[in-house]
């Protein structure tokens, strides 16, 4: 772990100590899913104010497990047709986040690879909890394999991706469908992805925060409602089989709880025989993809990811 956080996050976090003025942070306990929702979309939009505006989006609905969803659908300008189609899952613990928290990431996605990007608005826990998001994911994922030329999109060339939370769900459905030959991904794009360790690592240990702190992790389980589930093994992917998993692009920052998780899942990607590339930024904090106008290291960061991105899916 680097000794130093990005000097542009320690200001920021500096800031919002100060703003409490020496009063604790509220307990996420005490505060209903509405109320952290609002919170977060407020908070992420201001510190995401120059997204890139040329990226044409739209929104349609797509299929979710108990009828249509929302997805919003973003072109880059240029874009051939058919293109490379990346399906992405938001970050915010199955609990916060929607369309609108992820959009300018979503439009840097779209305009750094140059393929299209088809952004889910699965359901939220704890009004719809697990199985919920991960069944609508699934099943977009696969409205968008059977409806990729209305998309613009080559069915080749289909990925997934996300977020935290979004990230668990790419990696979920990477392997829910990873025997199915008429819908074969092409990548998966995990981006500080949680796994649910069966044994708590090394670094949720040593960090409570910060953005994502001990209490959250608790608050976001709590409101999900995985663990003891039957089906608590497509959420707690660390358990399942990883052969013939599509190849991947694991990224993960040297503050962020989720660390050591996703590094030792590209690991065990690496051990079943699965392409991966690894991406660490040791001065990094979680969910900061989220939060370019904080710091220049994100978009270099976002060249970066891009890069991969590109060369998996083609523009």
């Amino acid at each position: 772990m680097s000794s130093v956080i990005d000097a542009d996050f320690q200001a920021m976090l500096a800031a919002q100590e100060r703003a409490l003025g020496g009063q604790p942070a509220p307990d996420i306990n005490l505060l209903p899913a509405a109320l952290v929702r609002g919170g977060y979309k407020m908070q992420r939009q201001a510190q995401d104010t120059r997204a890139p505006a040329e990226v044409a989006a739209r929104d349609l609905s797509v299929d979710g497990a108990q009828g249509q969803i929302v997805a919003r659908l973003y072109m880059p300008p240029g874009a051939a047709t058919p293109s490379g189609l990346l399906v992405y899952f938001h970050g915010g613990g199955f609990v916060i986040g929607d369309l609108d928290t992820h959009d300018g990431h979503c439009r840097r996605l779209a305009a750094g690879s140059g393929s299209r990007v088809l952004s889910v608005d699965y359901r939220l826990a704890p009004e719809h909890p697990f199985p919920a998001g991960h069944d609508d994911a699934l099943a977009a994922t696969r409205w968008a394999f059977d409806h990729a030329a209305e998309l613009g999109a080559d069915p080749a060339r289909i990925a997934v991706g996300g977020d935290s939370a979004g990230g668990n769900l790419a990696a979920s459905i990477a392997l829910d469908l990873k025997d199915d030959p008429a819908r074969r991904l092409a990548f998966q794009l995990l981006l500080y992805p949680g796994v649910w360790p069966r044994e708590e690592t090394a670094s949720r240990k040593a960090l409570d925060g910060p953005i994502l702190t001990r209490a959250a992790l608790a608050w976001f389980d709590r409101h999900l409602a995985a663990i003891g589930h039957p089906q608590a093994h497509r959420a707690m992917i660390e358990t399942r089989d990883l052969s013939g998993a599509p190849p991947a692009l694991v990224v993960t920052a040297g503050f962020d709880p989720l660390k050591d998780e996703g590094r030792a899942y590209a690991e065990r990607l690496e051990a079943a025989g699965v392409p991966v590339t690894q991406l660490h930024y040791p001065s990094l904090i979680h969910d900061f993809y989220t939060m370019p106008d904080v710091s220049p290291k994100v978009l270099e960061v976002v060249g970066e990811t891009v890069n991969v991105l590109r060369a998996a899916i083609g523009g």
